[in-house]
């Protein structure tokens, strides 16, 4: 082992305050942080271009905890940063109220830079995070100034690299070539259950070399000098990085070492005091921070005062040699794209034509692309289907680092993750797209995106059974209720093509959290906006389509492709002298925003014959037609059969809404 005694000391304190935390806690993960200590500890204080006193600064170098369960490892770094992390912090880890929770939540700790424990996900988020900066960097640097140099260090564990996300998010790195991003893989061979041999035999380096990464092996992760060695050379390659470092879970703790009793579990008192005391570490202190290690950690904090004044000095050029681009730049990574692409949203007047609303959106992201010029997405392996490229631009690559389509793969779980990456390092409108069945495969990572309140775009298409001879497996049933089911997350269903514009403006409007975007695969109606109301409405989530000069007998509430029957059925009960109000309701999210007092406009409490229209289950929609109502659904999975057929065999006909409404009335 090549250490000073100030680096022992740092790596001690590191180690100490982390097992301290989980001690006093009496929960959480001990192990993982006493192992890595000196990979946190070195990229903290010797190789990372950070700044404590302003953890947003653009050219930072970021840092993934992909194995989120050793979050005190993370927070006690922060802490002799000088980040906003207190010594009181520490001791509340995993405490109601605290920002030093059981897992790193970004937005909540100064210094995190996404939310990790969910294994595999955060090594995807620091794929995409690297992704960004690498299409940034080529947008903005120039040959004689570089304002974007900064790199992407990430840990993960045995159980990241498992978990399938890995697989998808590695193959996608090597193959475009994502530098700037170094993996440090923690090969502890340990997990909750016992050693990882029971379960996995996988030989690391050549799994990652097959991807196209640069692998490295240092076999003792508290060997400074050849992490260092190791880290300078990883710098130096046009590949994603992997150095394999092998650990000790526990280190130092002379009876849970290199045992899954060191993982997730506190090590109890008396196995705190032997390992500090094997160590040399003062057994009768808790949150010990020695004077000379503070003393460390303040030049630290110092240098990355520097490392931000020195890149301003650096930005101040560019903007006076460029000022276009550095204009452009501080707006994009300050969350600011204009409002010119609002002028060019498109507007569709040619009512009674045909147009699946999957067309429509790529009508509308090259209507807006040259208006955004850091929107950055694509599909995964479907843009022909999704109908999501940009036709301005050729395919992001190695060779193309400033082109902005991307081609994911099949790669869903892992585009999501690598999304999620790509928001949270700032500067681009991250979207992904897919078949609206495969949303399945997304999901923990939507779920992710919407705790961490980051907006990637998901443009979710083939939205029903309306997929015809597809059959069964590709007709998505569950999936829009599962998607509402996720807090904060806006799932938006456009009726026609105009409200699909103004789909795509309240997502790239809407803050706070992601948007889904579910779009047909037929052909609808382009709904008369001058014998209807105006799409504009869709920013409300809900609103009056059709409605009756006096009191309504009868509400129908329809989504997507499914609107214009109802507007059909409208007629007809109207022929008869029902009185039929149609309410176009693409997004539950959007509505419940809205005041009681428009909610009770369009939906009025005061009349009870209200029937839904939705091909999917009916879960969520008894919320708005009341005990009195009443819901056309699909309780079951569908069938392969043409379009027309399906709908009418499963009852999404006129003539079914007309019956199911009069018999509402009876």
């Amino acid at each position: 082992m090549t250490v000073n005694n100030i680096d022992n000391m740092c790596i001690n304190t590191i180690r100490f305050l982390s097992a301290d935390g989980v001690q006093k806690a009496n929960s959480g993960h001990p192990g993982m942080p006493m192992g890595c200590a000196p990979i946190a500890y070195i990229l903290y204080s010797k190789f990372m271009k950070h700044n404590p006193l302003n953890s947003k600064w653009i050219n930072r170098d970021r840092f993934v905890l992909s194995a989120g369960h050793g979050s005190m490892l993370l927070y006690s770094s922060l802490h002799l940063c000088g980040y906003k992390v207190s010594f009181d912090d520490l001791k509340s880890f995993r405490q109601w109220g605290s920002i030093t929770p059981g897992h790193p939540e970004f937005g909540l700790t100064d210094g995190v830079e996404t939310t990790t424990g969910p294994l595999g996900q955060g090594f995807a988020n620091a794929i995409g995070m690297a992704t960004a900066q690498a299409f940034l960097s080529a947008k903005f640097n120039k040959d004689d100034i570089k304002i974007l140099d900064n790199y992407i260090y990430a840990i993960a564990g045995d159980g990241d690299l498992m978990e399938g996300v890995s697989h998808e998010a590695a193959s996608f790195a090597g193959h475009n070539k994502i530098n700037k991003l170094i993996v440090f893989y923690d090969n502890n061979k340990i997990t909750i259950d016992g050693k990882t041999d029971i379960s996995m035999s996988d030989d690391a380096k050549k799994r990652f070399e097959a991807y196209g990464w640069f692998v490295q092996h240092v076999d003792d992760v508290n060997d400074l000098q050849k992490l260092q060695k190791a880290i300078k050379k990883a710098q130096k390659s046009d590949k994603p990085a992997l150095i394999i470092t092998d650990t000790h879970i526990g280190y130092g703790s002379p009876n849970k070492q290199d045992t899954s009793h060191a993982h997730g579990s506190p090590l109890g008192d008396a196995e705190v005091a032997a390992a500090k005391k094997n160590l040399g570490w003062p057994e009768d202190k808790t949150f010990y921070i020695p004077d000379e290690v503070s003393d460390y950690f303040a030049k630290v904090k110092s240098a990355g005062k520097r490392h931000e004044t020195k890149w301003n000095k650096l930005f101040k050029q560019y903007a006076e040699k460029y000022p276009e681009d550095a204009s452009l730049f501080t707006k994009v990574m300050n969350h600011d794209f204009g409002d010119q692409w609002k002028s060019v949203l498109p507007k569709f007047e040619n009512y009674g034509e045909k147009q699946a609303t999957r067309n429509s959106s790529e009508n509308v992201i090259n209507a807006i692309s040259a208006k955004l010029p850091t929107l950055f997405g694509g599909s995964a392996d479907l843009a022909a289907s999704t109908n999501t490229k940009m036709k301005s631009d050729k395919d992001f690559s190695p060779v193309n680092r400033t082109d902005r389509n991307i081609n994911f793969g099949i790669r869903e779980f892992g585009m999501a993750a690598m999304l999620n990456g790509m928001a949270l390092y700032g500067g681009v409108i991250p979207y992904g797209a897919t078949f609206m069945v495969f949303s399945d495969y997304l999901r923990p990572a939507i779920r992710l995106a919407s705790i961490s309140h980051i907006k990637p775009i998901y443009v979710f298409t083939h939205d029903s059974i309306g997929l015809g001879e597809d059959g069964p497996t590709h007709q998505p049933i569950e999936q829009l209720a599962s998607l509402r089911a996720i807090p904060g997350l806006v799932v938006i269903r456009p009726c026609d093509a105009n409200e699909t514009s103004y789909a795509w403006k309240a997502a790239l409007e809407h803050k706070g959290g992601p948007v889904a975007i579910v779009l047909t695969r037929q052909k609808l109606n382009i709904i008369d906006r001058n014998k209807f109301a105006s799409a504009e409405g869709l920013e409300k989530g809900a609103y009056i389509l059709k409605d009756t000069e006096s009191k309504p007998d009868v509400i129908l509430l329809a989504t997507g492709s499914e609107v214009d029957m109802t507007i059909k059925a409208a007629e007809k009960l109207e022929a008869v002298g029902i009185k039929t109000r149609v309410v176009s309701f693409p997004s539950w999210e959007l509505f419940e925003t809205q005041s009681d007092d428009y909610k009770n406009l369009v939906l009025p409490k005061d009349v009870k014959a209200k029937l839904s229209i939705e091909p999917g289950v009916k879960q969520g929609w008894e919320k708005y037609v009341g005990d009195n109502g009443d819901c056309l659904s699909i309780e079951g999975f569908g069938a392969s059969a043409p379009l027309e057929v399906i709908f009418d065999k499963y009852g999404f006909s006129v003539d079914n809404i007309v019956t199911k409404a009069k018999g509402l009335l009876k």
